[in-house]
């Protein structure tokens, strides 16, 4: 469709309103342009200390989008460790883990780190260059490390390895293992030393009691996803290193234990749903009796949701939706938040004396490294403080409301109503929504501020968070809803709050579009394919053909995922087929923005291909755009930049809205 030809309304003329404009919703000007979306998207993640300095990893978009090691010196001042092109990233499990760790040895930091592009496990100093510790894979790609926890008395570091024994995406093991610290194994991979033989298909990384005794790791097996049943395993530490006599002390097949970690007094500490939420428990024994979450959905090895203290107090992230910081005394069951205006907490938790270091944002703030001292109960930033880009006038307020689903059921929302400090919209003039399908789909939608919401918000378009039936943050019943129902639960909670902010009057019924990306992007295309509520949609790196996805045609960490989110293929392919959009290309005639990843080997291109395929001759206008050197989810600047534009594009054709300076979309058929 050429340029200035749209699909939607006619424009309204421009008024003035003493300093205030007075234009039609999502033709409003705004300051937030893609470009500074994008230079503020990720956030700071894997936080620790070296010695006394807090270190952590951090997005760098404009860098090709890899993650950089950064520390905090002595004087106050954050420096980069490690110089482009080094990036700090694992891909164990494909999502990763914790990919770094550090101590100071005869005076001097010494940090092990994985690299992105070859998988390595590397030991570096400050001011040295990188050293591999670990060889290159025989099978591409296929010696993955993450996890890793120096073992300086031993000259060792201990991390989880994933191993790629054939070219599938299953050929695969996971272990614990000890990788010399003096480069020994850096060619022979016989120089690496298993730890424990192999048992369970996925493990997490080995923690060791204060005595270093005992060690202690949570590990499951297909079909289970760790948010549906994992085990706690101890093991001995022989003399010779070895974790010898493993035994499982916790968790089962319907229980989610997502962190194990041992208190100062040599106590295990894990967090488990056994209750119906993630609670902390000691030995076994819960510690705090609130019907909140302590912990969530591992999707990264490495997440931490509480650190113990050495004064046998634990810091927690806790809470239902958003998590907040607080001190936990296990003695009483008492918890004492952080004071401080962070109102959304990161899985990313380490502690270091009476220190606690984490990572918080808010809705007016982006994420910081924070920094609590028990002894003062003083927080303050410590690093990649937040700075507002613009008037904050110009971030929308959020409003966390629940709303009525199908058979009465609570659906969990997060509203952002258009705001722009110099606009406002002719009288009776109600706005276009946009309804945000989060991914996983087992997650949420953190409550902070997103630059890229504010990129819509500020033009007069709202967006609708919806932690539809399957969220986390709700209890292990809420969680749960989306068992063998996706492609219907959350495709019925996503249109219940876009129908319900067009009925109340919030929301123009006419003008309403989804989006996500991954399982969001499933959501996206499964809910034009289901429903007529929306006008348009936004499909990013998305699953749309469930029997090919479970057939190999993805990763092996979700390779089984499906079996609890629609059924074994094996027992009802017939589901399989009919909830896949690829399967019912033909009932889709809202107009929609593909956009996929090259190479994404999670949601791959030929999931897109061969939908777009089905939907020859249908003469639905669409368009498809991809990226070269993009995986699973978009991290380079000019690629956020051209996504977020073409997005924009795809609404101002549907909906009628005059967006000046923004590249037309070519929406073919």
């Amino acid at each position: 469709m050429g340029e200035g030809e749209h699909m939607g309304r006619e424009h309204l003329g421009h008024e003035h309103l003493g300093d205030t404009q007075v234009l039609p919703y999502g033709s409003w000007p705004s300051p937030i342009d893609a470009a500074l979306a994008a230079a503020h998207d990720g956030r700071p993640e894997y936080v620790g200390f070296v010695g006394d300095e807090v270190w952590w990893t951090e997005p760098r978009p404009a860098e090709g989008g890899r993650r950089a090691l950064v520390r905090r010196t002595a004087e106050g001042t954050e420096e980069s460790v490690l110089p482009a092109p080094w990036n700090v990233r694992s891909r164990v499990i494909e999502y990763g883990g914790r990919p770094w760790a550090g101590t100071v040895q005869d005076g001097a930091a010494l940090v092990v780190f994985v690299n992105f592009a070859d998988q390595r496990l590397y030991r570096v100093e400050p001011g040295g260059e990188p050293r591999p510790l670990t060889p290159l894979s025989p099978v591409g790609g296929g010696l993955r490390w993450a996890e890793p926890q120096l073992r300086a008395d031993r000259g060792e570091v201990w991390c989880v390895l994933e191993e790629f024994t054939g070219p599938g995406p299953s050929d695969v093991r996971r272990v614990a293992a000890a990788v010399p610290l003096d480069g020994s194994a850096a060619q022979d991979r016989t120089a690496v030393r298993e730890l424990t033989a192999e048992r369970h298909r996925f493990v997490t990384g080995p923690r060791l009691s204060p005595d270093g005794r005992r060690a202690a790791w949570l590990a499951w097996d297909h079909p289970r996803m760790p948010w549906d049943g994992t085990e706690v395993v101890v093991a001995d530490v022989d003399d010779d290193g070895r974790l010898v006599a493993p035994r499982t002390v916790a968790g089962g097949p319907e229980e989610s234990v997502a962190q194990v970690d041992w208190a100062a007094d040599g106590s295990l500490l894990y967090a488990s749903d056994r209750a119906g939420w993630w609670q902390l428990y000691r030995d076994g024994e819960l510690l705090c009796r609130r019907e909140e979450e302590f912990a969530g959905p591992l999707w990264k090895l490495g997440q931490r949701w509480f650190a113990p203290l050495e004064c046998g107090l634990i810091a927690v992230l806790h809470g239902r939706g958003a998590l907040r910081l607080g001190i936990l005394d296990p003695q009483t069951g008492q918890v004492v938040d952080a004071a401080g205006p962070w109102s959304e907490f990161d899985a990313t938790l380490a502690a270091h004396g009476d220190r606690i270091v984490a990572v918080g944002a808010s809705p007016s703030s982006s994420y910081e490294v924070v920094e609590l001292d028990t002894r003062t109960g003083h927080a303050r930033v410590i690093g990649r403080a937040h700075k507002d880009p613009v008037d904050p006038a110009y971030y929308p307020e959020p409003r966390v409301r629940t709303f009525t689903g199908p058979d009465g059921r609570d659906v969990h929302a997060h509203i952002y109503p258009p705001r722009n400090p110099g606009c406002a919209a002719p009288p009776g003039e109600r706005p276009p929504y946009v309804v945000w399908a989060h991914g996983g789909p087992t997650g949420r939608s953190p409550l902070v501020l997103d630059t890229e919401i504010a990129y819509f918000t500020s033009r007069g378009i709202g967006v609708a968070e919806v932690d539809y039936g399957g969220s986390t943050g709700y209890g292990r019943a809420y969680r749960n809803r989306l068992r063998e129902q996706w492609g219907v639960v959350d495709v019925e909670d996503c249109a219940a709050v876009a129908l319900a902010l067009a009925e109340e009057g919030s929301a123009d019924r006419d003008r309403l579009a989804i989006r996500g990306g991954s399982a969001g992007g499933w959501t996206t295309a499964a809910s034009l394919t289901r429903t007529d509520v929306y006008a348009c949609g936004t499909i990013l790196y998305p699953i749309l053909d469930l029997t090919s996805w479970a057939s190999g045609e993805t990763h092996d960490f979700e390779s089984r995922y499906l079996e609890s989110l629609v059924g074994p293929l094996a027992e009802v392919p017939g589901r399989y087929a009919e909830r896949s959009p690829a399967e019912h290309a033909d009932r889709i005639t809202a107009p929609f923005l593909l956009l996929q990843g090259l190479d994404d080997v999670i949601c791959p291109p030929a999931q897109c291909e061969r939908f777009l395929r089905r939907l020859q001759g249908r003469r639905v206008p669409h368009a498809y755009l991809t990226f070269e050197g993009e995986g699973h989810g978009f991290r380079r600047a000019e690629t956020m930049v051209r996504a977020l534009e073409a997005e924009l594009s795809l609404y101002a054709q549907v909906f009628g809205l005059d967006t000046a300076g923004i590249p037309t979309l070519e929406l073919g058929t």
